[in-house]
């Protein structure tokens, strides 16, 4: 299963930058709840500081028989304060928290230094609940207690004047986090307008992309391509220039191979001729024949060479045909010579040169035929190439050289007939114009006997005829 993630750079570079960030509004919200829990617990422990001061001066102001109700009165199910000889906070835990001492002392004013010790530390559990409550206080205590509690637990112990010490135990959690609506839309609208503005800003790094990539695909398949325009980025300008120059520098090299290929294959023919007609006047009838035999042979590879200069020749215009059409005719015109040639397959539109890709071929029928007595072409199309079949019942060809036939002037006389004709460049012709297409052509033995060649045809700008097929027996 492929991950749902954009293929295309500006969409996975859209994607990145909102994830990241995504990530840093994680991280904001993370600390802000970690600050938010810091200030409230601050708060709390102020507000159990002051109300422990206030009951110290209400316990000093009252009489001593009153201090238990007023214990009683004070005490809730998160707080509970007792009168003790001895303190609950051990000597030294008050370190470190100087600023609840500070806030009791300030509350108790100027009536001579007094001993408070402050406790901060995480309490698990639930809080014991102190004796003699009332039955309301005791059905509270179980509610708030229930299931497992993990807080900040907060103890005092503040020396009253009469020796004897006020203890007090309060626990408060960390407050929940309650998710605001608005901060989801706000993150929302500005990660759209983060998006529509990368989406835009991005059109002018990929654009240019777009337009070299389209460039290289119609140079891929033989077609003339004019300057490229690139007006994007420094580096993008670069890209496009090195691209052109390399361009040129393939055009240059092709043409001029071409060109001495064809001027080498040309030039030859009138010494040839001359051979020719010089042979003629030789009185012996044996050395003449044979003579005229050699340079019968000879010509017949100047032309082939010809041919396979003209094949590697890109002058040929580019068409859109339909596979149907284009493959029936090819397939007439050897059924009208008394080849048996099968077509089945699916429609579609190509762009290709007919004259170069008719001539690939014939070629490759022509093999067929001549070793495999028939030959079965089958069309076939998928999303971005059309392919084309051809399957032979001849004897095949050994695996070691499936790959060199197509070299120029090879013949394997071991697994073909040695009356077949030919210089051994049908092949290297065929490959030659599908490569020129930007295609790709293959050869294998069948499991069941005889040889199949694959071509391989980008679709380009064609479409694939939806429904439509084309059958011939």
């Amino acid at each position: 299963m492929r991950r749902p993630v954009p293929r295309t750079l500006r969409g996975q570079l859209i994607v990145l930058i909102i994830a990241a960030l995504a990530v840093a509004q994680a991280i904001t919200l993370w600390l802000f709840i970690d600050q938010r829990a810091l200030a409230v617990r601050s708060a709390l422990s102020l507000e159990a500081a002051d109300r422990a001061g206030n009951l110290v001066r209400l316990l000093s102001d009252a009489p001593p028989a009153l201090a238990p109700e007023i214990l009683r009165a004070a005490n809730s199910p998160l707080v509970q304060f007792s009168i003790a000889d001895k303190p609950a906070v051990a000597q030294g835990k008050q370190a470190g928290h100087t600023l609840i001492a500070n806030r009791i002392r300030e509350l108790l004013g100027p009536g001579g230094p007094r001993a408070i010790r402050v406790e901060l530390h995480r309490g698990e559990g639930p809080m014991p609940m102190m004796p003699g409550a009332s039955p309301r206080m005791m059905q509270m205590h179980a509610a708030m207690n229930a299931g497992r509690m993990s807080a900040v637990e907060l103890s005092l112990s503040i020396a009253l004047k009469d020796g004897r010490w006020l203890n007090m135990t309060s626990r408060f959690h960390d407050p929940p986090y309650q998710w605001v609506w608005s901060e989801t839309a706000t993150f929302a609208l500005t990660a759209a307008l983060l998006g529509l503005v990368l989406w835009l800003a991005l059109g002018r790094l990929v654009r240019p992309l777009e337009r070299l990539a389209a460039t290289a695909d119609r140079i891929g398949r033989g077609e003339a391509a004019g300057p490229i325009d690139i007006r994007g980025p420094e580096e993008m300008q670069h890209l496009a220039a090195a691209f052109a120059e390399m361009q040129a520098r393939l055009q240059r090299f092709i043409s001029e191979r071409t060109r001495l290929l064809g001027a080498l294959g040309h030039d030859l023919r009138s010494p040839l001729t001359a051979l020719r007609v010089r042979a003629e006047m030789v009185d012996d009838d044996e050395t003449r024949e044979r003579i005229i035999a050699i340079i019968a042979e000879m010509q017949e590879m100047v032309e082939a060479t010809l041919a396979f200069a003209r094949g590697m020749a890109t002058a040929e215009r580019v068409d859109s045909v339909e596979l149907s059409l284009f493959l029936g005719a090819i397939v007439d015109e050897f059924r009208d010579l008394g080849g048996e040639v099968a077509l089945q397959g699916k429609d579609a539109k190509l762009r290709l040169r007919p004259n170069a890709m008719r001539r690939a071929l014939r070629n490759l029928i022509e093999n067929a035929l001549r070793y495999g007595q028939r030959a079965r072409i089958t069309a076939s199309v998928d999303k971005a190439d059309a392919w084309i079949t051809i399957d032979d019942d001849g004897p095949g060809i050994p695996d070691a050289s499936l790959e060199r036939v197509f070299d120029p002037f090879v013949r394997l006389e071991g697994s073909r007939s040695r009356e077949t004709g030919g210089t051994g460049l049908g092949l290297s012709i065929a490959r030659t114009i599908v490569h020129a297409h930007g295609g790709e052509i293959t050869l294998r033995n069948r499991p069941e006997g005889g040889l199949q060649a694959q071509i391989r045809v980008p679709l380009g700008a064609g479409q694939v005829l939806q429904g439509a097929g084309v059958v011939t027996p």
